[in-house]
Formats: structure tokens, sequence, C-alpha cells
């Protein structure tokens, strides 16, 4: 005959049950924390695994960053970080302003008969490194670029150039008349590239304008360099100057070529078409493209690069 549990008994079953079963839920819920711990330290690690593959750090900032906490590190606005936009930094103040002037066409005869003229007066002030009249790619337009050893540079050319009687009375009152419109833009030469002249004078120039996805050359540099060499090698192209803007349209770079004639661009460009290696390179490059623009120019009777 079973006998009944009295109420001190059971009591004292129920107590035991719920002792255990806290215990369980107990332990359980530390197993759970301890592999959420576990996933987020894992996605942590990853993290930085792939920030540090998109911005290498040098062995001494290595250093100082294992040497400081992961707090202080975060906090201090020295310490090293992952930069997404940096690439081969300007390493002197030497820039080149390029302009655009569209002509009325009407006028586009006579302003280039002015300038041709009296550009004398405006090179009395600041150096020209070339000047062209856009032949494809746009019409009644002039393309110049100038260059500046820093902007309190330009800053005093430009004033002075206001003061000059003759540069107003001769050329500016009667130029500014003749055009639609006029636009700059500032641009450094890209670290791997200097300002070359064509192995002779005469010929053509085409002015590529290459619009970039943001980041600038840490994320499109290297694989737009080799894109652009792959061209400027014996039987194609004469890279004259590769430049990337620093005011203006943002990531945007220009590439400035010569060639014989208009004819020989078109041979060089078929050529480039069935040549492996620049096939390749072009195609690595345009990854990061937006899109892209092209002129060409004939260079005007007085400008230094002919």
């Amino acid at each position: 005959m079973r006998r009944s549990l009295s109420a001190g008994e059971l009591s004292l079953s129920l107590s035991l049950f719920l002792s255990l079963f806290s215990c369980w839920f107990h332990s359980l819920s530390l197993s759970v924390c301890l592999v959420m711990m576990m996933m987020m330290k894992f996605r942590i690690s990853a993290l930085r695994a792939a920030a540090a593959k998109l911005s290498p750090v040098t062995p001494a900032a290595q250093q100082n960053r294992t040497s400081n906490s992961h707090l202080s590190s975060t906090c201090d606005p020295k310490s090293p970080s992952v930069d997404f936009s940096r690439g081969p930094q300007q390493e002197h103040q030497t820039f080149y302003e390029l302009r655009t002037y569209n002509i009325h066409p009407h006028l586009n005869s006579a302003f280039i008969q002015l300038t041709n003229e009296k550009i004398h007066l405006r090179t009395a002030h600041s150096q020209l490194i070339g000047y062209w009249t856009v032949e494809y790619g746009g019409l009644n337009k002039v393309f110049h670029i100038w260059k500046y050893d820093s902007y309190s540079h330009r800053a005093g050319v430009r004033s002075a150039l206001s003061k000059d009687p003759t540069w107003v009375s001769d050329y500016l009152s009667k130029a500014i008349p003749m055009l639609s419109s006029q636009e700059n833009e500032v641009a450094y030469l890209l670290p791997w590239s200097q300002l070359q002249t064509p192995p002779q004078e005469g010929g053509v120039y085409e002015l590529a304008s290459f619009s970039m996805r943001p980041g600038g050359p840490a994320v499109w540099g290297d694989a737009f360099q080799a894109s652009i060499l792959s061209h400027d090698a014996p039987g194609y192209s004469k890279l004259i100057g590769a430049f990337h803007n620093e005011f203006g349209p943002l990531n945007k770079v220009y590439a400035l070529w010569w060639y014989e004639s208009a004819d020989k661009r078109a041979e060089v460009r078929h050529k480039a078409h069935t040549d492996a290696r620049v096939v390749a390179a072009v195609r690595s490059s345009v990854a990061q493209l937006v899109s892209q623009e092209n002129k060409l120019m004939f260079p005007l009777p007085f400008s230094p690069l002919k």
C-alpha cells in the first residue's frame, strides 16, 4: 500500500526540484553567453583582417598600434586608422590649372587671332604649358594648361594681371565678350608621371578624361597606372602627362597623349584592341571607371607643346 507524502515532504521535494532546475537554467545561460562571446570575438577579428587588407599599415605604425590598448587607439586622434581615401600624397606645391573656354561660334577665328597676337602679355606673368583648339569631341573650344609653384603664386599672378593696364585693355576687354563660358580645374601630376615633350613638333594631342569611383588612388591607382602605361610604349602612344584633379570634378583623372596625326591615332587604337597585354590592363581598370570622354586637339602656333 502506497503512502501519501506529507505536506512537509512535498514542500521539500518541490524546493529540491526548483533548485535543480535553477542550476540547470543558469548553466545553460552561461553556455549560451560563452558561445555568443566567442562568435563576437571571431567577427571582430574578421573585420580587423579585412580592414588591414584594404589599408596596410607600416611596421612603425603597427608597432605603435599594438603598444596601445584598444580604447586609447580608438580615442586618440593621432593613432593610426584605416583611411580609404588616401593614395600617394602630393610631395610638392606645384600644380597645373586646366582651362577650357567655350567661344561664340561666329567669333572663334577672331578669338584665336587675338590670342595669338596678345598671348605674350599673359605669358609674361606665368608659365604656359600648352594651348590647343579642340577639333573633335567639342566645337568652338580652346584648352590650355598653366603651371604654378603654389596657390599663393597663382594669387599673386592673378592680382598682377588685374593691375596690368595693357593686358586689360588690349586683350581681356576684347576677349571676354567672345566667350560664352569658361571652366577651370586644378590638377596635380600623378606621382608616377612626369611632364614630357613630344618626340617632334607637329602632330595632334588627345585629352582623355576618366571619372573614377570614389576612394581616390588608394582604391584605383595601381590599376589605372597599369592601364595607362600599357599604352605608353614604342609603337603606341606618347604620354605627355597624367593628372589627378584637386579642384573641379573630384575623382577625375586626365591623360594627355601625343600622336603624329589623327590617322596614326586610329591605327594605334586598332592595334591596342588586339594586344592581349593592353586589353588585360584595361579590363582591370574599368572595374573602377564611372565614365570617360576625350578630345582631339591641335596646338596653336604659340603653344610651348607643339
